[in-house]
Parts: C-alpha cells; structure tokens; sequence
C-alpha cells in the first residue's frame, strides 16, 4: 500500500450529490451520464447541474432505480473527456460481494452538494 499525505488526502473535495437524470453514454455498453444535484449556482444564481459519467450501466439496467440516489462523489477533479463526453467528478463506490458496485450513501437523507469531513 502506497500511503498518501494528509495534506494530498484535504485537497479532496468529496460530497453527497443527488442523482437527478441519468442516460446511457452512446455507443458505449457500460457508460452512463447523469446529471447530479450538488446544490450548486451559476453565475446568474441558476441552479446548476454537475454532468459526471460513470461506467456502471451493466450493473444497473433499469435507470429509474438511481434517479433520487444521494451518493458519494469527489468534485475537484479536473474535468475528463470520457468517449467524447465531459465529466466534471468521480462517482465513489465499492465493490460488493457479488462484483456490483455498492454506492457510499449517507444514513439519513442530506441536502445535496454535503461536504464530506
């Protein structure tokens, strides 16, 4: 295990977005892009969505199951063109018993963009 600085780990901006539309990546099998919740503004005081994609359509075929979902997200990352489409985060989860991946989501309900400390 490689170890990394506490002053590397607080530069992370990680917070719990909520999944508001999601839609398959195309030509791709296993992409999806959603449009997340981070309680975020624009310029003009808009509310403004946070476009990240993630490659976990195999595992989650029915897509109105995510739409609501709180789930982990880290937010700082420099922007990725992933097969053409831009995505401005990461989705966090791990992997569960059975290989699907299992979403970090807070106990109770949060407000969208909730820090993680």
């Amino acid at each position: 295990m490689e170890y990394v600085k506490y002053e590397d780990f607080k530069k992370m901006d990680m917070r719990i977005g909520t999944i508001i539309e999601v839609e398959p990546v195309p030509e791709t099998d296993k992409l999806l892009k959603g449009l997340i919740d981070f309680n975020e503004v624009d310029e003009e005081g808009n509310k403004k969505l946070r476009q990240i994609i993630s490659g976990i359509h195999e595992y989650y075929p029915d897509l109105s199951v995510l739409i609501g979902k709180q789930v982990l997200y880290i937010v700082n990352l420099e922007p990725r063109s992933i097969k053409g489409v831009e995505s401005n985060g990461m989705l966090m989860a791990i992997d569960g018993l059975d290989g699907k991946p299992v979403f970090l989501v807070p106990e109770v309900e949060v407000g969208a963009g909730s820090k993680v400390r």
